[in-house]
């Protein structure tokens, strides 16, 4: 049986770890070995996600009594408006279609409402094939944006939004 649990400081490896074994099948054919690596690097390493946590991202873990699945994370982006970005997403290959990512998407869409959320947002690659369970939950193509991340890469995306 699948649960969620909010992550601490010590479970940062497991976010990183699932990380890299996920993004190699779900970009490799999109942005390339290199600019994984680089993104990666970038945006997982242990500071890095020391400060989302420190900064009050809310990092949820998927797993059952030995074996974490996948994991998603989000912030509030907009006090005024009351909008919620989901920054993170994951499930390992070998959990796809088992309802991981489900359990995760449904989870943040109920702890956001409970805080008050008006909406919720987040980037998807236009290519990646995740887009299409976006659009299944009920997120509509919000804008395209082209972002540069440094090292001269490029994350060329829609933003995605859900209304409550």
């Amino acid at each position: 049986m699948i649960t969620l649990r909010k992550a601490k400081e010590e479970d940062l490896e497991i976010i990183r770890d699932i990380a890299a074994g996920t993004w190699p099948d779900a970009y490799l054919d999109i942005i390339g070995q290199a600019q994984i690596d680089y993104m990666l690097e970038k945006m997982y390493n242990r500071g890095e996600l020391l400060k989302q946590l420190m900064d009050g991202h809310i990092f949820l873990i998927a797993e059952d009594n030995e074996n974490q699945y996948g994991f998603a994370g989000y912030s509030i982006i907009g006090h005024d408006e009351r909008i919620y970005k989901l920054h993170k997403l994951y499930v390992l290959p070998s959990a796809h279609g088992k309802g991981v990512g489900k359990i995760l998407i449904n989870e943040v869409f109920n702890q956001v409402k409970d805080a008050g959320a008006s909406a919720l947002e987040l980037n998807v690659n236009k290519h990646n094939k995740a887009k299409d369970f976006y659009l299944k939950g009920g997120f509509t193509v919000k804008e395209s944006v082209k972002l540069d991340i440094g090292g001269g890469y490029f994350m060329d995306d829609y933003v995605m939004e859900y209304k409550f």
